[in-house]
């Protein structure tokens, strides 16, 4: 099994990545301005190939979490 090598990802990719989430049935929220949580417990079966799918694309984006979070409050999420 081949290892997915992370990639830095940019500030701009971050609409892309939420916008990934949100077509999957996923839900992800900000929690305060350098934060974010995706699903709840109870969705994540229901949705969870194409988390993986999407997480798997946008490997790296503990560089981008504050851009994320603001991105998802500024999209009142």
């Amino acid at each position: 099994m081949s290892k997915t090598i992370p990639v830095r990802l940019s500030e701009d990719e971050s609409p892309g990545f939420v916008e990934g989430v949100i077509a999957s049935g996923g839900h992800v929220n900000a929690v305060g301005h350098n934060m974010y949580v995706i699903c709840d417990e109870g969705e994540q079966d229901a949705v969870l190939k194409e988390l993986n799918r999407i997480c798997e694309k946008y490997t790296d984006r503990d560089s981008i979490r504050r851009e994320i979070a603001n991105y998802l409050l500024s999209i009142s999420r």
